[in-house]
């Protein structure tokens, strides 16, 4: 444990962060697997209305700065090709 003042405050700061980023990323993997699950049903009403879904949460996510904006753009290209692929 750290004895200076500013380093404890240091190990809260980034144990909240931590929690944060962590509930974040969570959710947007669920949002994933919801537009995958529509995908592999084929029903593509449902995929479409999860793709707007999980771009808006994979956004936010990466305004709050939980990822990088290329992965932002990567994650939801490929999610807007699975979704298009649907015959």
């Amino acid at each position: 444990m750290a004895n200076i003042k500013s380093a404890k405050k240091r190990i809260l700061v980034n144990q909240t962060k931590f929690e944060r980023n962590k509930a974040v990323r969570s959710e947007v993997k669920t949002a994933i697997k919801r537009v995958e699950a529509a995908v592999d049903a084929k029903d593509k009403e449902t995929a479409a209305a999860e793709l707007v879904t999980a771009t808006k949460i994979i956004e936010m996510a990466g305004s709050k700065g939980v990822y990088h904006k290329n992965n932002v753009a990567r994650k939801v290209s490929r999610l807007s090709k699975m979704v298009n692929a649907i015959d």
